[in-house]
């Protein structure tokens, strides 16, 4: 008989992000979609938010109820965050290895990632080469760190503008640069154009298409940035789940907006389904303006196939979700 040091199988974790009305608090219905996507994981569990520029963030082996008590949730303030369920596929069970992971660099970036990197070794290596440090053994660590390298690098030299850091590696399907326009061929602003306070969607959009031609497997991820919104993300083929709606906020015409591994977790509190974040593309969610989708691969010399994991639709999603 032999004793396992991690559940085989392919890999599930469960993400959620939300942006709601400025006056309302986000972790309400992070944890109760925490709940409705239970059955991805029950390793661990995380929610993080943001109030007033700073990061509230509480996470804990256990299921989500053993995790969070009223404690928790009250000293999680703020109107936008993401949460995680995980099911431990990389790394080990350490409450260490719990999402969502935080680094402070540029600005304050915050991510939950479900999947795995298939070429996790080399990225490792190359963050090395960059001088990151990587705390766990959880690949979710090394795809936050490729974005903070990746948006501090359209930071720096903000008067060379389109001028790009080197990677050593790249994946499969690579990522062609792109030219700053957006899906409707719409110009997006400068990459110089900095106002102090978050990146500007051009920066944000290079960054993630950056990683994603540096990033090989099947990931679907969301993020925070402080002073910005959040962004959610496929990977090109569109290997993991990964869905969004919207709802009315209580007593307001302003719409909230949620972006979760499958469909079940937003009829579940409510919002109206608009779709699944296409394979290769990257959403855009910030206070004020309207969700603006990116197709990180419109310059693709040819459609990247479509390839979601069959495991999806008889084992792991709720027989109440749509995908795809």
């Amino acid at each position: 008989r032999r004793t396992l040091s991690k559940p085989l199988g392919p890999p599930m974790c469960g993400i959620v992000g939300v942006l709601c009305a400025d006056d309302s608090s986000a972790v309400g219905p992070l944890y109760e979609a925490l709940l409705a996507l239970q059955h991805r994981g029950q390793d661990a569990a995380g929610i993080i938010t943001e109030d007033a520029g700073r990061f509230c963030l509480h996470k804990d082996n256990g299921m989500v109820r053993d995790v969070f008590g009223p404690a928790q949730l009250t000293n999680l303030r703020g109107s936008i965050g993401i949460g995680h369920v995980r099911y431990p596929t990389a790394g080990s069970s350490s409450c260490a290895e719990a999402q969502p992971f935080y680094v402070n660099s540029p600005y304050g970036i915050t991510l939950a990632h479900n999947g795995n990197l298939v070429d996790l070794p080399t990225l490792k290596r190359d963050l090395e080469r960059e001088f990151r440090h990587l705390n766990t053994g959880s690949d979710s660590e090394v795809l936050l760190n490729l974005l903070a390298i990746e948006l501090f690098s359209n930071l720096s030299s903000p008067s060379h503008e389109g001028t790009r850091s080197v990677s050593p590696s790249s994946g499969a399907g690579a990522a062609p640069a792109p030219d700053c326009v957006d899906a409707a061929g719409r110009k997006l602003e400068s990459l110089s154009a900095f106002d102090g306070k978050g990146p500007t969607d051009a920066q944000v959009i290079l960054a993630v298409n950056e990683l994603l031609r540096r990033c090989s497997g099947g990931y679907a991820c969301v993020s925070m940035i402080i002073g910005y919104g959040l962004l959610a993300f496929r990977d090109p083929h569109g290997i993991r789940p990964l869905s969004y709606g919207r709802r009315l906020a209580e007593g307001s015409t302003e719409h909230e907006y949620m972006v979760a591994s499958e469909s079940g977790a937003l009829n579940a509190l409510g919002f109206e389904l608009l779709g699944d974040v296409p394979p290769g593309h990257l959403l855009l969610l910030r206070r004020g303006k309207e969700p603006r989708m990116h197709n990180c691969f419109a310059s693709a010399a040819a459609p990247l196939a479509h390839a979601p994991c069959v495991f999806e639709y008889v084992y792991f999603a709720r027989p109440d979700s749509v995908i795809d």
